[in-house]
């Protein structure tokens, strides 16, 4: 059976390459990464990936706008896209550099030679309490993921720069770990989405993926028990100037026995100061859950100007 193709922010070395090595294993599948969160929707809304696992939020920064703003799907560029399973990875930030970089060990000696340091722009609030401490005035580079930093310091014979990525990411790419677990919590944790295919789920079958040698996918993908909770999320809007709109869009989750767990908004792009809700919540899995996830959407349609369900899954939080 030929191998699944799972693409994900890269580039190699990247959180979300551990994250999607850890969901289905070293041999089970190819590994695609890509560029940008935009790349990688493209590839599973084209079809040239089986899935894409991409960041969603971090316990200690919060959402990951990149990622809404590619689900508030604006140009109605990925209408097929949907959520199929989430993944929780433990996060641990190191402070990287060229491997023969002479930079003396120990932040007090202080890592004087380093004038500029490069991250994911997720990563500097996971890590403000040692960075404030050490690298206060330093020049910060956004890049496009923690794996390209590590990259680009790997290249970097001076000193003068460092990363903040991971003890996977200086592996791979060879680099120096300065100094280990930096982030602010010890607990930090980002939650991944796994992205899939509406139109591939329902021509392939109710998994949608093959299954693997090693089994791994197979246990990944089974179907959650009746005592096990599903999330569901959902893209709304609304009508701004009509008092209590977004209340009553509230109130028909309550209606539907669903626990609201989180809610976003980002700006709609339509109007200046009215902005796209989206609502992630959850329900205790039964043998009629779609029609009440479908009785929920018709009532909210009665309420929303638009609304989209971008999909639901098994709830990892607990499953380990």
């Amino acid at each position: 059976m030929a191998q699944i193709r799972v693409a994900f922010l890269g580039p190699a070395g990247s959180f979300s390459h551990e994250a999607a090595l850890q969901l289905y294993g070293p041999s089970a599948a190819e590994f695609v990464p890509c560029v940008s969160f935009a790349v990688a929707f493209s590839a599973v809304q084209r079809k040239t990936a089986h899935c894409a696992v991409i960041p969603f939020e971090n316990s200690t920064n919060g959402s990951v706008v990149q990622t809404l703003d590619l689900l508030a799907d604006h140009g109605n560029l990925y209408s097929d896209i949907v959520v199929h399973d989430e993944h929780y990875l433990a996060v641990h930030h190191c402070l990287l550099a060229h491997k023969n970089a002479a930079v003396q060990q120990g932040p007090d000696s202080s890592y004087r030679s380093i004038t500029k340091l490069y991250t994911h722009p997720q990563a500097w609030g996971q890590c403000e309490q040692f960075l404030s401490r050490y690298y206060k005035g330093v020049e910060r580079q956004d890049v496009s993921s923690t794996s390209k930093a590590a990259e680009i310091v790997s290249r970097d014979a001076t000193g003068q720069s460092a990363a903040i990525a991971s003890r996977f990411a200086a592996d791979h790419y060879g680099t120096s770990i300065l100094e280990a677990n930096i982030e602010d919590k010890h607990e930090n944790t980002t939650r991944f989405l796994v992205l899939r295919n509406l139109e591939s789920m329902r021509t392939d079958g109710a998994a949608g993926l093959p299954e693997t040698d090693n089994n791994t996918m197979a246990s990944h993908i089974e179907i959650s028990p009746p005592s096990q909770k599903q999330k569901v999320l959902i893209a709304f809007t609304i009508n701004h100037s009509s008092p209590g709109a977004l209340a009553d869009a509230l109130l028909t989750f309550k209606t539907h026995g669903m626990n609201l767990t989180s809610i976003n908004s980002r700006p709609s792009l339509v109007r200046a100061w009215q902005y796209i809700f989206f609502v992630e919540c959850e329900a205790i899995s039964h043998a009629h859950f779609d029609d009440v996830a479908e009785k929920m959407l018709q009532g909210l349609r009665n309420v929303t100007e638009s609304c989209r369900n971008l999909g639901n899954w098994r709830d990892r939080l607990l499953a380990g």
